[in-house]
């Protein structure tokens, strides 16, 4: 190793390589150490809401990642056993209202991009280090390798996911296993334009223990869909869960446009979803847990990556107050991070859950749901305020990026039912 950086992340995933680009771009030296013998995301869609391409608008990443990805006009929320639609959102009208636009991009162009960006800000970016231990020392911290090494800088970011090693120093957890699982797979649109898709929209299928979501990617050249369901093998407590026949068996009685939708999933590959109960410790002297090693949700309102993109954004403007000629206060940077973000995650994790156990509901509660969605608003975004605003990134004093976010706007008139 050369000589030691002003900090150390550890992961390479989306959230470690936007913190990475976060602090460069205040003037912090910054090394990355990734397990995996070069950097990259598997997965297909990921979606992002105005929270995040705020700050990928101040980044000035905004207009490359919507030249990769799609802007899409409305999300659409459907029956998935009848079909019928339950209730939408203008995604145009959202952008207005938070300042910023929900955008659906491929995962491996919006790690791409931060890639890119953490390489012009000279981010010294590290691949084939399996981090396998932390350590506080006298002047920061330091990282344990697997090939006998170890790293040190003032600080060490732990970005390494939901089976962190970092968090064991914090918390004696383990994650939280759903019984849910979800299949992905991305074609290109000529393959689905006959199945009654829509080009434009984000449109997710709700239903008793499944839902089944569709949205175009990369300027609409691509169909991307997931199909989550909950598992009777997981529930069983059986080892091989998720496979997909119990895919199969869980859409059976859906709606005429998620059985076409089915036969073009992966079936090689899917995904348990877990997360964990939140903890509101996150620093550990000068080890700090970021994004998924802090706060894995599960994914019903989309705002895993979000998360740790925010993570990063309000790090590095903590430590950027607390930079003077004679170094860095790490100790109150860390400290305010903590104190802005684990009360935020804290909700979004229960949140996620509970959204789950509301687009998942059977008999007469999925009824009961679909009547009171139905009589909703479409302009009432009242749900959607503390997550879309500013109060997950709030400081002592408002940023400017703030400033022009109208949320005092009238209470619009109620639709009838």
């Amino acid at each position: 190793m050369h000589t030691n950086p002003d900090v150390i992340v550890v992961g390479g995933g989306i959230g470690g390589l936007s913190a990475a680009y976060a602090l460069a771009r205040k003037g912090f030296s910054i090394r990355v150490l990734e397990r995996a013998g070069q950097f990259g995301e598997v997965g297909a869609g990921i979606q992002i809401a105005p929270n995040c391409t705020r700050i990928l608008d101040e980044y000035g990443l905004l207009d490359e990642a919507e030249k990769l990805g799609v802007l899409p006009g409305n999300m659409v929320m459907k029956d998935a056993l009848d079909g019928s639609e339950l209730t939408c959102l203008d995604l145009a009208d959202l952008a207005r209202r938070y300042g910023s636009p929900y955008m659906v991009i491929h995962r491996s162009d919006l790690h791409g991009l931060f890639l890119r960006a953490c390489r012009d800000a000279g981010v010294e970016l590290l691949n084939s280090r399996e981090v396998t231990g932390y350590e506080n020392t006298g002047a920061g911290a330091r990282v344990l390798l697997a090939d006998g090494g170890a790293d040190e800088a003032g600080v060490v970011i732990a970005a390494d996911g939901l089976h962190s090693v970092a968090r064991k120093l914090l918390a004696d957890d383990d994650p939280v296993n759903s019984a849910y699982v979800a299949y992905r797979g991305a074609v290109p649109i000529g393959k689905v334009r006959e199945n009654g898709i829509s080009e434009r929209d984000v449109v997710v299928y709700v239903g008793p223990r499944c839902h089944f979501v569709q949205y175009p990617l990369r300027r609409g050249e691509i169909f991307n869909q997931v199909a989550v369901f909950e598992s009777p093998k997981a529930r069983a407590g059986q080892e091989d869960w998720g496979t997909p026949d119990e895919l199969d068996a869980a859409f059976v009685h859906a709606c005429g446009n998620i059985q076409k939708g089915l036969p073009l999933m992966w079936r090689d590959r899917w995904w348990r979803m877990f997360d964990r109960d939140p903890i509101a410790t996150w620093v550990h002297g000068r080890i700090a847990l970021l994004g998924d090693a802090a706060h894995p949700p599960l994914q019903y309102i989309a705002q895993g990556a979000i998360m740790a993109i925010e993570d990063g954004w309000v790090l590095a403007e903590h430590a950027a107050a607390g930079k003077t000629p004679g170094g860095t206060d790490w100790d109150t940077a860390l400290a305010a991070y903590e104190a802005v973000r684990a009360e935020h995650c804290r909700r979004v994790v229960l949140t996620s859950r509970a959204w789950g156990d509301l687009w998942h509901l059977d008999g007469d509660k999925r009824l009961q749901r679909n009547a009171i969605l139905r009589a909703r608003d479409i302009r009432d975004y009242s749900f959607v305020d503390w997550l879309y605003g500013p109060t997950a990134l709030t400081l002592e004093q408002e940023p400017e990026m703030f400033r022009a976010i109208p949320l005092d706007t009238a209470q619009p008139e109620r639709a009838s039912a």
